[in-house]
């Protein structure tokens, strides 16, 4: 038998309709961008666009690391980045328009348009819509394997929105009273609140996160719960906005630090429940002559896996160790996943071997 010399999640071959939908998402928010240099000109564009980008790698840092365990497909998280920055942003630009519209045609004042679309259209549509990524991933549900995987995807689908949205906003203000203005928006979008359509759409992930991974009658509320959560933190922030006030902004924000409070405690918990079954799951594999006391040490550790790497990758071993300790991480999650899911022996047999194939490739120690 031939013996894979990648791990099978490292090696599975994309889908071709996540590929399609990457590009379409892609090219979407490239237009939207061309748009808003032919409108704001190369000077405001230029100034918008690295406000708007700035942030970008301390927030996606920021966010795979809740991840590192079980590190993504690189495609589906780039999938979710893109919906984000092009679909979800262009189908919300329409449909908010639209909506506005029929609220001036029913008579409403300018003031009183551009804050119901703000305070209501705005969170119920773009929510939809970031949101509409992880309900499209439902499919690849293997990717899924808890709820730190739904607040991933969904955290990436928030970053794309929100990058290409501040660049519209930035562009506005730069356009009404000049770099200042952009700047000092720059600090309350890019500084103080740069979190917050991930957060919102975090609650989604949770929700989808949650029906995948639990076996109750009732999971499957969790869904349009999330979606509630997520459209309740934007209004109420989109509100406070509206308003003017410090203190409804204070009130506002703090409530929304509350729901990234409980995102971290979400995903730490998570991850000392899958440290914690690493070590009842992983011994039993020793007689294989994969996995070693000192192996399972390192692997129910954080820190041990990450100077594990570091000194493999003095030896010329850093690819080798980073396989070794993902199949590790991928056989544990599958005997979680056959406990909730009740696999059938040969089916849990076909995916366990593949792996343990992975882990003896890679095992050079």
């Amino acid at each position: 038998m031939t013996v894979p010399t990648r791990s099978v999640m490292l090696a599975q071959r994309p889908s071709k309709a996540l590929i399609i939908a990457l590009v379409i998402s892609s090219l979407l928010a490239l237009g939207v961008l061309v748009v808003l240099l032919v409108a704001g000109g190369p000077a405001g564009f230029g100034l918008s666009a690295v406000l708007a980008v700035a942030p970008l790698p301390v927030l996606l840092a920021a966010v795979l690391s809740l991840d590192r365990l079980e590190p993504e497909p690189k495609l589906h998280l780039a999938f979710a980045f893109a919906w984000g920055a092009g679909v979800a942003v262009v189908i919300a630009i329409a449909l908010t328009v639209a909506g506005q519209a029929l609220f001036a045609r029913a008579g409403y004042g300018t003031q009183t348009v551009d804050a119901m679309g703000a305070v209501f259209l705005a969170p119920v549509i773009e929510e939809a819509l970031k949101g509409a990524a992880l309900v499209l991933l439902l499919r690849r549900r293997r990717e899924i394997d808890g709820l730190t995987d739904g607040i991933v995807y969904a955290s990436m689908a928030g970053l794309g929105f929100a990058a290409v949205e501040n660049v519209g906003y930035y562009l506005t203000a730069f356009g009404e009273e000049g770099v200042g203005a952009a700047l000092q928006l720059f600090v309350i979008r890019g500084l103080i609140d740069p979190l917050g359509h991930p957060i919102y759409t975090s609650l989604i992930g949770v929700g989808v996160a949650y029906a995948l991974t639990r076996r109750n009658a009732a999971r499957y509320a969790a869904i349009p719960l999330g979606y509630l959560g997520a459209v309740f933190l934007h209004g109420l922030w989109n509100g406070a906005a509206v308003t003017g006030s410090l203190a409804w902004l204070g009130g506002a924000y703090l409530v929304i630090m509350v729901a990234l409070v409980a995102l971290i405690g979400i995903t730490a918990r998570e991850r000392r429940h899958l440290v914690a079954r690493m070590g009842a799951y992983l011994p039993g594999y020793e007689r294989t002559g994969l996995v070693t006391d000192a192996d399972i040490r390192m692997l129910t550790s954080i820190p041990a896996r990450r100077t594990a790497r570091r000194q493999a990758r003095a030896a010329g071993l850093g690819r080798a160790m980073s396989d070794y300790q993902q199949a590790a991480t991928e056989l544990v999650m599958l005997h979680l996943r056959a406990e909730r899911e009740h696999l059938p022996p040969d089916r849990f047999a076909a995916e366990r071997d593949p792996l343990l194939n992975a882990m003896a490739v890679a095992r050079r120690w």
